[in-house]
């Protein structure tokens, strides 16, 4: 006799449960990140209307729309509180910081990625540990190097200190970076009798784009954002050098507790706008790079 055994079919039980483990995973996700474009938005919202109101309208009601537009806060914040200059101090002094972090740090991150040295590993982890030692502890050591050299209260002190302080990320990004990169193009140019120098300018560096100009315009936030040092090497009697964030800081505590609310909300906006234009002109540029990179 034969027995035919009965074939129970699987319970669906433990995919359902998964999925909606995943479900309220992802619901989580979605009440995080709101929450932490509410912390970013809100502020911003507030500084933008606070420009265009004055004390009594900031203080009565902050979040609401003003009752006059009043763009002598911008006016008295562009001449008066000379962020005109500040603004254009920041431009020069920025341009020159992320050129040369970007000149000599893709130079670096390409040796260290293609080629093979003695202490080729040793290089590439100073870079690194340099992103995990803090700024502040380098402040005073930096001043008086900074004085000797005879640049303390200039732009070109401040231009080579900033490029020591994006170096690191950079090269640590831009390493990883080159490592993605095809090598067939570049070992069909040497064997084509092309220099190493001509390979790094006309070839990698056009196909390292992408990573180029993610990386650029996160220096560009970060080095416009700096507030340490322009604060240690600029000093009080520099104040035609003054960067934005210096020279916004600088308002506020010489206004004391009289305080022009409407003309600092109005200099903390202008500040801010350049910097929102470019990311949300580059933001796919920076996302793709930072994609591409993170593939290897």
């Amino acid at each position: 006799m034969v027995s035919i055994s009965k074939v129970r079919p699987r319970a669906a039980f433990p995919a359902r449960t998964a999925r909606k483990q995943i479900s309220v995973y992802m619901r989580l996700a979605h009440v995080a990140l709101a929450f932490w474009a509410l912390m970013v938005i809100v502020p911003l919202v507030f500084v933008f209307l606070g420009s265009l109101k004055d004390n009594t309208e900031i203080f009565g009601s902050p979040l609401s729309l003003p009752g006059e537009i009043r763009l002598d806060n911008w006016v008295r914040a562009w001449q008066t509180a000379h962020v005109g200059r500040y603004l254009l101090n920041t431009v020069i002094v920025v341009t020159g910081g992320v050129t040369l972090t970007m000149l000599l740090g893709s130079m670096a991150a390409y040796v260290l990625a293609r080629y093979t040295f003695p202490g080729n590993r040793a290089v590439y982890y100073l870079f690194v540990a340099g992103m995990t030692f803090p700024m502040f502890l380098a402040l005073v050591p930096l001043f008086f190097v900074v004085r000797n050299l005879g640049l303390l209260g200039t732009h070109t002190g401040l231009i080579l200190a900033y490029a020591a302080y994006s170096l690191p990320f950079t090269v640590f990004f831009l390493t990883a970076f080159f490592k993605t990169l095809p090598t067939g193009v570049a070992e069909a140019a040497l064997i084509d009798g092309c220099s190493h120098v001509r390979i790094f300018f006309q070839i990698m560096l056009p196909m390292a784009k992408p990573g180029l100009v993610s990386l650029t315009i996160f220096n560009v936030i970060g080095q416009a954002n700096q507030y340490l040092l322009p604060l240690a090497l600029l000093p009080g009697d520099a104040e035609d050098k003054f960067v934005l964030t210096q020279g916004i800081s600088n308002i506020s505590v010489e206004a004391g507790y009289q305080a022009d609310w409407g003309g600092l909300f109005a200099a903390l906006s202008i500040s801010v706008i350049p910097l929102l234009i470019v990311y949300v002109l580059f933001h796919r540029q920076i996302q793709s790079g930072l994609t591409a990179g993170a593939l290897k």
